[in-house]
This record gives C-alpha cells, structure tokens and sequence, in this order.
C-alpha cells in the first residue's frame, strides 16, 4: 500500500505492530473499523466483547499480566461512555493502557453527526492525557507518545481520539466532503466548498510523506559489550523517581538476572544476549513489583540495551 492510498487506520495499526501489540479489545464500530481491518491485516489479533466496559477491563487485564500497556477500542458517543467505569479502575489500579476511541467527522463536531458528543469533558479526569487529532500525520506518533506516556512515571490510561475522517483513504474523504458541499452555484454552496476543500487539505497535509513508527524508550541502560553475561547498570529507576522503601524487585521478563535488588540503581545481569550482525540495540519489558503487606503494585517500563564496542 503506497503512502498516496494509506488511510489513517493502517497508520494507527503500524504503529500498534511496531510497539508489540498483539491484541486489540473493542466492541466493532463504524467509527473504528478502518482501524481494526488494518490491525487484523497486519497480524494483530481483534477480540471482540459484548460491552464497551468489557473490552477494557481485558486490556487492563493484558497489561497487568504482560507488563506493557494494553489497547482496547471503542466508537464514539456512547462507545466511549460506556468505557468510564473501566478506564476509571484501571487509573486506580495504576495499569498502563491505551484506549482508541472514535469520534464524529472533524468537520462536523458540533453539528449533530452520528454520534458526536464532547468527549473530552467526560474522559479527561480519569487518563493521564487525552489526545484530542486533526491531521492524519499525528497518529502514528500520539500511537508512540500515547503508548510511552502510558508506561511512564505512574502507569495508567491514555486516550486518543481518532475522528472517523482521519482514519479513511484521502480520495474517500475528499468524495465524502464534495457530496456533504453540494453542486449549488450559490454564493453559499460556494463558499461551503471552499471551506470542505481546504478543511480536508489541512487535515491530510504533510502525510505523504512519513516515517515508519518507532517504539519512545521510557527508561535507558548504559551501554555494554554484548557478550553473554555482560553487566549493565540501569540508570533509571521509573520516570517519576520514586523508588520504594522496601519489598521491591525487578523483574526483566527472563532478559537478565537482577543482583542487588534493595539498591537505588541495581546491577543486573543480561543472559543468553547476542546482538545480530548490524544490530545496534534492542528493548527489553521490564517491570518494578513493589509489594507490602496490603498490596501488590506493577510498574511496567521499556529499558534499552544500546551495544558498546566489543
């Protein structure tokens, strides 16, 4: 698919492959569905629920047991406010987690579409940040910023509000425009036209041309040789600095074996850790497990294994 017929859903949906997506939780829509055609087509498997609450409570679910944020998506309107309960648990429970939502066409907002509420109000209090779209070049990288801020500092939810005009093929939405403005020969119909025509030349202006979507490391290693049982120390601890008193281990998904896990910035040791030919790094999911006597809390992060020279 060339970059002149790639439509913002398959945008999305390169961006959630290049993360490590591997499932996405939804209730099908129409708002969303160019996202989860394009999503399914590049591999990543689509659950389907019977409740937008469900959907999102299993991508907590999934992020709570795979230590990266879960993604769940849901339509717009009531889509979204049937989501409220969960992405208010999961902002509680501290779980990283991006929800996708769909919105009514940008230009018709407002307006009475399909629909259309305003959706920021009634999200804003309980994610870390809504991400409000308007132009098609945003989305993979709000996918990018979304998915790191979602793992930063203290997990929880992000949102990402994809209009349905942003997620479709330009020639599509550019027919779609032409048939809302009419054929009138008045000075009204005109200048409806008008504002179609530059409204949509702005929403897909700069999106030609693109860079595939890379993973935004939360947290970095120093660098190292490589070699099997090579020491690295990690230089972060999580982004919001707060590092428990007691009862905490790190836990490296089976990447290395963590020595000296009471100290600020343990030594780990990375096992069985071979760059390929032309390799340069590769990223690990970590997670901080702190518990005491009354809990149990996961704060899951990226670290960055950068190879040194040999």
């Amino acid at each position: 698919m060339s970059a002149a017929t790639r439509h913002g859903g398959d945008r999305i949906a390169e961006a959630l492959q290049a993360h490590g997506v591997e499932a996405i939780f939804t209730l099908c829509g129409g708002h969303i569905s160019p996202i989860l055609a394009a999503a399914k087509a590049r591999g990543i498997r689509i659950v389907d629920t019977r409740d937008e609450a469900t959907a999102v409570f299993a991508a907590d679910a999934h992020a709570r047991l795979a230590g990266r944020p879960g993604v769940a998506a849901v339509t717009a309107g009531p889509g979204i406010t049937n989501t409220i309960t969960a992405l208010k648990n999961a902002q509680l429970a501290q779980s990283p987690l991006l929800l996708l939502g769909g919105a009514a066409p940008t230009a018709l907002q407002g307006r009475g579409a399909l629909q259309d509420i305003d959706q920021r109000p009634l999200v804003t209090p309980h994610v870390k940040r809504f991400f409000r779209l308007r132009r098609v070049r945003d989305l993979a990288p709000a996918v990018a910023e979304g998915m790191a801020l979602a793992a930063s500092g203290v997990p929880g939810p992000v949102f990402l509000e994809c209009p349905v005009d942003l997620l479709y093929d330009e020639a599509s939405i550019r027919q779609w425009y032409a048939e809302a403005a009419g054929k009138g020969s008045a000075l009204a119909d005109r200048a409806l036209r008008w504002y179609l025509n530059r409204h949509a030349a702005r929403m897909f202006a700069g999106s030609a041309v693109q860079a595939a979507p890379a993973p935004l490391a939360v947290a970095t290693v120093g660098p190292f040789n490589g070699q099997e049982g090579a020491n690295a120390t990690f230089s972060a601890v999580i982004a919001s600095g707060v590092v428990p008193e007691d009862g905490w281990v790190w836990d490296f998904g089976g990447a290395c074996d963590p020595n000296g896990s009471n100290e600020a910035n343990p030594t780990v040791r990375f096992v069985d850790l071979e760059f390929a030919d032309g390799e340069t790094s590769r990223q690990f999911q970590a997670r901080l497990i702190v518990s005491n006597d009354f809990e149990v809390t996961t704060f899951p992060f990226t670290i960055t294994v950068q190879r040194g020279p040999n």
